[in-house]
């Protein structure tokens, strides 16, 4: 587990000036470098993925995921190219801060009086033709289950840019070599008080992890009537989806 910190941690520190100087030039090297460094990550942790499905073509695209740990980022960065939507708290964290900035994660504090802007700051990705990654649970699960969406993340549906909508759903499905049962699932999720550095310790203790991507087919602008609506559709897909992977099955 030591190993995997101190390479991690390399990595990053050799990825870090690259990223920085992506953001200042023009271009998508941005976004295919970020998705590289996620892959090493992956890789170094023992984490491989089963993609299934095509990515969105459509510029701008809202990722909508389910979420259920700290991993998931790790394993959606590899794989789609957008940013992050992330809790305002973490933009606060130690070195953690550093890498998500240069992601280019965008941090939310869902304070009532920052709603406008940070919805401004949002749209204003979107209508630049960047992707965005939601987690519309607003918090992780023990991965057995699809938390209720908040369809108030769906107003980033209505930018003036009409991102397509592309659901993604995201089960780990093998640990060391072996199907992940329902009473494996909380090991792997990072949820309620858990701590980080001992959640991180467990995971990394491991020889491998797999994890399936089911990327659907994308959604164009004006397919349903409202938020809610929207919300309660992809909720249910997903969770469809994730049903059928946790047994075993394609959807």
């Amino acid at each position: 587990m030591v190993l995997r910190v101190v390479l991690i941690g390399l990595w990053t520190l050799l990825c870090m000036p690259v990223q920085a100087l992506l953001l200042l030039l023009p271009g998508r090297g941005k976004v295919g470098f970020a998705r590289l460094y996620w892959r090493g990550v992956a890789r170094v942790l023992g984490l491989r993925l089963r993609v299934v499905g095509a990515l969105c073509t459509h510029r701008p695209c809202l990722f909508i995921a389910n979420h259920c740990s700290w991993l998931d980022i790790v394993a959606l960065g590899s794989v789609l190219p957008g940013c992050f939507v992330a809790k305002g708290e973490i933009g606060r964290w130690p070195f953690i801060s550093w890498v998500a900035r240069l992601g280019r994660t965008v941090f939310v504090s869902r304070n009532r009086t920052n709603v406008a802007r940070e919805q401004g700051e949002l749209a204003a990705r979107l209508n630049a033709g960047d992707g965005i990654i939601l987690f519309p649970e607003g918090t992780t699960s023990d991965g057995n289950r699809i938390l209720p969406f908040a369809s108030s993340f769906f107003v980033l549906a209505d930018a003036a840019a009409k991102p397509c909508v592309q659901p993604v759903t995201l089960v780990y499905d093998r640990l060391d070599g072996l199907p992940v049962m329902r009473a494996d699932r909380p090991e792997i999720a990072w949820y309620g008080d858990m701590d980080l550095a001992a959640h991180f310790n467990r995971i990394g203790r491991r020889r491998r992890l797999h994890a399936s991507i089911v990327l659907d087919e994308p959604i164009p602008p004006g397919t349903f009537p409202n938020r809610k609506a929207f919300a309660a559709a992809l909720e249910a897909r997903i969770a469809h989806n994730a049903a059928a992977l946790r047994q075993g099955y394609l959807p």
